[in-house]
């Protein structure tokens, strides 16, 4: 589990890898969050939104490492372009229900988010990822 998550907007993978040993600064656009394993949920919400197996997800290299140690150390993984999408689409009673069923999946494996904090996560997240793409950028995660 990630004791900081942090999602931020970046033009690329070069400039999203920098923030790899101290988070994103100030000049990246970004959202804070803590404690939940932020790699699974990006895949779950994937799954979630779009329909997708959480294996081939996997499989396929979900989410993409941008820079990052193998050893306990911080990571910067980039959405998958079918995800952001998908947040970027998505209506609000569309994340809310998501949201629920995400936490109801973090439930079933022991884990308590709340159903609120997780629309809130969500919302904000498709909100950044709406601003990333009128940026023609893209969203990434730091997390530690």
């Amino acid at each position: 589990m990630s004791i900081i998550v942090k999602f931020f907007v970046a033009p690329d993978n070069t400039s999203a890898g920098l923030a790899l040993r101290a988070g994103p600064g100030p000049a990246f656009e970004s959202l804070s969050f803590g404690n939940f394993d932020a790699e699974g949920a990006v895949v779950e919400w994937e799954c979630l939104l779009t329909g997708g197996s959480f294996e081939e997800l996997v499989e396929a290299g979900e989410p993409g490492i941008v820079a990052g140690q193998d050893n306990d150390g911080c990571i910067v993984f980039a959405l998958s372009p079918h995800l952001s999408a998908a947040l970027a689409d998505a209506t609000h009673s569309r994340l809310r229900n998501v949201a629920a069923s995400w936490a109801h999946l973090r439930a079933e494996d022991g884990e308590s988010i709340d159903t609120e904090i997780a629309e809130a996560i969500l919302g904000d997240l498709a909100a950044l990822v709406g601003s990333a793409r009128h940026q023609n950028q893209s969203v990434y995660c730091w997390v530690a």
